[in-house]
């Protein structure tokens, strides 16, 4: 029996950085045999730069603090390896909507999510990874992210609260023996918010607290009683079978503050896509409080293959 690996998944980890890019690319499909061989060496260098930047980087702390992971969209799967095998719970995310709220679903083939403490190794990262793709690809978003006082989300409550502790977090976040081809891979759902942060922050902390089901300085956890029926952490909490089911959370600030334009870079990852989608349905079905002053602004699937996959693509044995 194949057991999960830790060491050979990418950073699926939950660790929102200092400085973080998120960047959503669209293949051109204009020449599949050379957007394939720029795949396939983009797949080799990748690693090689992650593995330099953090040298070059550990003259400012012990450790880089340069994490990374790399994505491909059910429809890049498709194109790209149209005979390989597929991931088992890979799909193109469609729209998601309730009578009051819409989750839109975007464009995506390759996606990044890169974060470190300095914001030079970010921004490195990523100009060398588009050395390799420029020519070949489209951007479709690009989101730089921040992290906020004490590491809270951009609306001033603790992020993640709910995740799993980093020692319990590979069972949540990586494939295993299910999918055994695609072992220590992870399905990673990327989404972008917009909020009125002037509805906001003209609510009275108490209201704000009953809105998230928290305390806004200590984090404790509200009784239910006290809670709005459609609290975050009511709509957002999946049970099956009675066991409440978990994924790696990161809620990423990202604003333009003269313009106001402020929101989250929500980003998920899961052993199983299953448990995400169902927790965005619930959040819709529930009209959690949070989509009552925010607008999605979009919303995608990737799935993050694991080292040694990547190993693979790049070898054309994918």
């Amino acid at each position: 029996m194949l057991t999960i690996d830790p060491s050979k998944a990418q950073d699926v980890w939950k660790d929102v950085g200092e400085h973080v890019q998120f960047t959503v690319l669209k293949l051109n499909r204009e020449n599949f045999d050379s957007e394939r061989d720029a795949i396939a060496e983009f797949a080799d260098k990748s690693q090689a730069i992650i593995r330099s930047l953090r040298i070059r980087d550990s003259h400012l702390a012990a450790e880089s603090g340069l994490k990374v992971a790399i994505g491909f969209s059910n429809k890049a799967w498709d194109y790209l390896f149209p005979t390989a095998m597929k991931p088992k719970e890979l799909e193109t995310f469609t729209e998601m909507k309730s009578d009051e709220h819409v989750m839109p679903a975007t464009e995506g083939d390759i996606f990044f999510h890169i974060r470190a403490s300095n914001e030079a190794v970010v921004y490195e990262a990523q100009t060398q990874f588009m050395r390799f793709l420029s020519d070949y690809t489209t951007v479709v978003d690009e989101t730089k992210g921040f992290r906020y006082f004490e590491g809270r989300a951009i609306i001033g409550f603790i992020d993640g609260t709910e995740a799993p502790a980093v020692e319990d977090a590979a069972d949540y976040a990586i494939i295993g023996d299910e999918d055994p081809f695609f072992i220590n891979g992870s399905y990673a759902f990327a989404q972008k918010w917009k909020h009125n942060m002037a509805f906001w922050e003209n609510m009275k902390t108490e209201e704000q607290e009953k809105a998230v089901g928290r305390e806004k300085f200590t984090d404790i956890e509200l009784d239910d009683e006290d809670k709005y029926h459609n609290a975050h952490n009511v709509s957002s909490k999946v049970e099956i079978d009675g066991e409440e089911q978990k994924i790696i959370r990161m809620n990423v600030p990202y604003s333009e503050p003269a313009s106001a334009n402020t929101g989250t870079y929500f980003m998920g990852y899961a052993r199983h896509w299953s448990v995400t989608k169902l927790m965005l349905q619930q959040m819709l079905d529930t009209a959690d409080f949070l989509l009552s002053f925010s607008d999605v602004l979009s919303g995608q699937l990737f799935f993050i293959p694991s080292r040694d996959l990547l190993e693979q693509i790049a070898d054309g044995k994918i």
